[in-house]
């Protein structure tokens, strides 16, 4: 019988092989860009057409290449990172297969364009479905230039089964944020289409963060930092009040690389837990740096995973390094160990034994044993502020706290009901104010209510400075905060405006680009009629990209990526709350809009309470915090002596 088995021709081989490097566009940009970072490059610029499929065009200022590495460098295995197999365990730069400018050139056509320092002119190779097609000198400027042009031309079924243009663009953006965000001191930029979408200056890794993401995640970022002889742990984390249901600002680099780990992962949201919801997930930027010889990234071809010989004393050093950072915040209580050595992250070693730090107590402890007593504190039969009932008498507990805050001015103090014995006990002093306490669960100072009867009007209003006014409410002295009052009127206002969906639009001198995230891009095209509603006047051009070209009038245009960050988290609640997701969107735009509201002339003052005076409550911001506060003669006499 004749022989069966035979050797695949090399180009059959590649475009086998390139299947595995090659899936989408977005993988020819992550493999170029790396090579050009390996090749000491300070400066990238990438651009796309027609989402990769047509053009995919990488020019960076490495060290380039000769005539011959150029004709090279599209062979399959030919690579300058390694030499040997043990090079592979210590790894110092992204690639080393020598597969990807193969798989690559196997099915497109690429041209290269290279020239060394000191040659006089550079080379251009041009390669076209993997096949040679010549190469001749060319003026060129230092470094490389790659033109990869028709992906997948000749693999037809491939190129049909492609993702749409718009989904390739946002997978090119995310590989092209990865490479930036490992490479704080490169210059990179990023064009669609020819259309600029990010051009980020070198800098630190925090002001790097800040440029992809954007401009609303520098107040949430928590520096974490720690140091042990497995792992050296860098980066950032968000606080656990800005963590989001769906969360795509979560990044792990080992060694400058990006990889993805569940595993990891799961150690930072443990540090997490029980500080933010189970539906919502943290941002992190982590960047750890380990010996080459003990991970392995020689997994996948993608080489997105990696493996740890330390896996699980990594998951420990992570986790302690966020828990740690949460702790110095005030996110995570810290425990204090006045008589233990110090707390170590701990090192995994073969043989040793751990302790734990022994906390120390005293069981003998009793607070009325003699030795505790304080002679020189004042006795308990002393009376307290004013009143006739000391400590040691008859009044419950409860009773004793309405004395104390009835002695600080507190009016009308009406608490939830306790025993049948106990009284509510008023303020004499205030005359009989109808100042109301309002009951909270939480320990923040409480707000309180004037209400009168029918609908008084300000009058006598008069600016004190730092935004205040004193105006006279129905007869009674007042002090308003103008900044609330204004986010109030402003908040009943948006409610009606919402309602109606038509608001007026002031447009930009220069219209500004914002890249958002695939999730919050599809959120807002989803919710764009609503946008226009408030006054918003956008173009979605694709990729996550907006363009915004009108705020809402009154609206500061020096914060708008701020603004529609806070819109997009209002926008997501479910649309069966049409209630709550309304007021949100209302609270949003009042609190901005009203930050524009620094002084005020008195008749300005006036005007602003007349339509305070007008809305629903007059006493609380949308936020809840007091708008005005009544100034009693009590208080003006005690300040007086």
């Amino acid at each position: 019988m004749a022989d069966k088995i035979r050797l695949l021709p090399e180009v059959v081989a590649n475009q086998i092989a390139a299947g595995e490097v090659v899936n989408r566009p977005s993988s020819v940009v992550k493999e170029m860009m790396e090579n050009a970072i390996d090749a000491g490059a300070r400066s990238v610029k990438v651009n796309f057409r027609d989402g990769g499929k047509d053009l995919i065009q990488i020019v960076d200022d490495g060290c380039g290449m000769s005539p011959i590495d150029a004709r090279m460098a599209f062979d399959r295995h030919a690579t300058s990172k390694i030499a040997s197999v043990d090079d592979i365990y210590a790894l110092h730069t992204f690639g080393f297969r020598g597969e990807a400018l193969a798989s690559i050139a196997a099915v497109a056509q690429v041209e290269l364009r290279t020239r060394q320092e000191g040659d006089e002119t550079g080379t251009e190779t041009l390669i076209n479905g993997g096949t040679f097609a010549g190469q001749h000198p060319v003026a060129c400027a230092v470094g490389s230039q790659f033109f990869v042009r028709n992906l997948f031309y000749n693999v037809p079924a491939r190129r049909r089964f492609l993702e749409k243009k718009t989904t390739s663009a946002t997978q090119i953006r995310t590989e092209f944020q990865r490479v930036a965000l490992c490479n704080p001191k490169v210059h990179f930029e990023l064009y669609n289409n020819d259309a600029p979408v990010y051009n980020l200056a070198p800098g630190s890794t925090a002001a790097r963060i800040v440029d992809v993401i954007g401009r609303h995640i520098r107040q949430n970022l928590l520096e974490v930092e720690a140091d042990t002889s497995i792992a050296r742990i860098e980066g950032y984390v968000g606080r656990p009040a800005a963590a989001k249901k769906r969360n795509n600002e979560q990044y792990l680099f080992v060694n400058g690389r990006y990889f993805s780990s569940s595993y990891l992962a799961k150690a930072v949201l443990k540090a997490y837990e029980k500080l933010i919801p189970e539906s919502c997930t943290p941002s992190f930027f982590l960047y750890l740096t380990i010996d080459p010889s003990r991970i392995d990234v020689n997994v996948s071809p993608q080489k997105t995973e990696v493996k740890f010989a330390d896996e699980e004393a990594v998951w420990q050093i992570v986790h302690a390094a966020v828990r740690e950072t949460l702790g110095k915040t005030g996110a995570v209580p810290m425990m204090d160990f006045d008589e233990a050595p110090g707390v170590e992250i701990p090192v995994l070693r073969q043989g040793a034994v751990y302790g734990e730090p022994r906390a120390m107590s005293n069981a003998d402890y009793n607070p009325f044993r003699e030795e505790y007593v304080d002679h020189a504190a004042p006795q308990p039969e002393v009376e307290f502020a004013g009143f006739d009932v000391p400590y040691g008498g008859a009044v419950p507990p409860s009773n004793v706290f309405r004395e104390v805050a009835s002695s600080f001015g507190t009016p009308a103090l009406h608490e939830v009901p306790g025993d049948a014995d106990d009284e509510v006990f008023e303020s004499a002093a205030f005359g009989g104010s109808e100042l109301e306490f309002i009951p909270s669960a939480s320990d923040e100072p409480q707000q309180q209510r004037l209400e009168l009867d029918g609908k008084p009007r300000f009058s006598d209003v008069v600016p004190v400075g730092g935004g205040l006014a004193v105006a006279r409410y129905g007869g009674r002295l007042v002090a308003a905060d103008l900044r609330r009052a204004r986010e109030r009127v402003l908040y009943e206002n948006y409610l009606v405006l919402l309602g109606n969906g038509s608001s007026v639009s002031q447009q930009l001198l220069f219209p500004e680009r914002l890249v958002l995230s695939e999730e919050e891009y599809a959120l807002m095209e989803e919710n764009a009629v609503e946008f226009a509603g408030l006054g918003f006047d956008v173009d979605y051009c694709g990729g996550g990209a907006v363009e915004v070209r009108g705020t809402p009038a009154d609206m500061p245009a020096d914060a708008i990526d701020r603004l529609l960050y806070e819109l997009l988290q209002a926008f997501d609640t479910p649309h069966d709350l049409a209630d709550v997701r309304r007021e949100k969107i209302a609270r949003v735009m009042a609190r901005n809009a009203a930050r524009t509201a620094q002084r005020f002339t008195a008749a300005e003052a006036a005007a602003l309470l007349d339509q305070l005076g007008a809305c629903g409550d007059c006493s609380f911001s949308p936020s809840g915090k007091a708008v005005m506060a009544e100034i009693t003669i009590e208080e003006l006499r005690k300040k007086l002596g």
